[in-house]
C-alpha cells in the first residue's frame, strides 16, 4: 500500500452527529480509538450507523465463537492485500489465541495439523467467496453442513462478505492504520 496524505478526511468527534458521537466513545472506551474508516465513513451517519449495527450483530451475535469469525477476517484481508484489516484483525486473532505463525501461514492451512476439519472447512469457504465466489462447488457446502447448521454458515459467510467490503473501501482510500488514542479530536 502506498504512504499518502488520506484520501478522504476524517470527521473528527466534535463535528460528528450526536448519534455517530456516541459510537466514537463507545469504540474509545472498548478499543482505545476510533477506527481511522470509522471516523472516513461517519460523514455519512446513516451508512455509518447502519454498518456499526452490521459489524457488531456479525461479530457479537450467533452461535459461532468470535475466535474462528476472526480467523475467516483475517484470511479474507490476507487475500485482498488490506493491510488496514490486517493490522487490527490480527491482532485481534492473536488476543483470542491464535498464534503469529498460524496467521502467518494460513495460505497454506490446508497442509497444517493446527487447525481442525471445521476450521480448514471454514477458510476454504473464505478463500472462495474472496476469489470466485460464482464458483464454489456443491460438495464444499456439504463439507462445511458437515461442521456447521445453516446459521453458522450464514455467520461465516456474512463475515467473509462484510470483510470484502471493508477491505475494498480501505484499499481504495489507501486507510492509514489506526493509532492508539486516535479519535479523541
Amino acid at each position: 500500500m502506498l504512504k499518502t496524505a488520506p484520501r478522504l478526511s476524517r470527521v473528527p468527534r466534535s463535528e460528528a452527529a450526536p448519534a455517530v458521537a456516541e459510537i466514537y466513545d463507545r469504540y474509545m472506551r472498548t478499543r482505545g480509538n476510533v477506527p481511522n474508516m470509522f471516523r472516513t465513513m461517519a460523514h455519512r451517519p446513516e451508512i455509518f450507523e447502519t454498518m456499526i449495527a452490521h459489524f457488531e450483530a456479525i461479530l457479537n451475535t450467533g452461535t459461532l465463537p468470535v475466535r474462528l469469525k476472526e480467523l475467516v477476517i483475517v484470511r479474507t484481508s490476507q487475500l485482498n492485500r488490506c493491510e488496514y484489516c490486517l493490522g487490527s484483525h490480527t491482532q485481534i486473532a492473536m488476543r483470542l489465541g491464535w498464534s503469529r505463525e498460524q496467521l502467518d501461514q494460513l495460505a497454506h492451512y490446508a497442509d497444517r495439523k493446527d487447525f481442525t476439519s471445521a476450521e480448514k472447512a471454514a477458510l476454504r469457504l473464505a478463500e472462495q467467496m474472496t476469489l470466485d465466489a460464482n464458483h464454489i462447488p456443491d460438495e464444499n457446502f456439504e463439507t462445511l453442513r458437515e461442521h456447521f447448521d445453516e446459521g453458522e454458515i450464514v455467520e461465516l459467510m456474512a463475515a467473509i462478505g462484510l470483510f470484502n467490503y471493508f477491505n475494498r473501501f480501505n484499499n481504495a482510500l489507501q486507510m492509514e492504520p489506526t493509532k492508539p488514542g486516535e479519535g479523541t479530536e
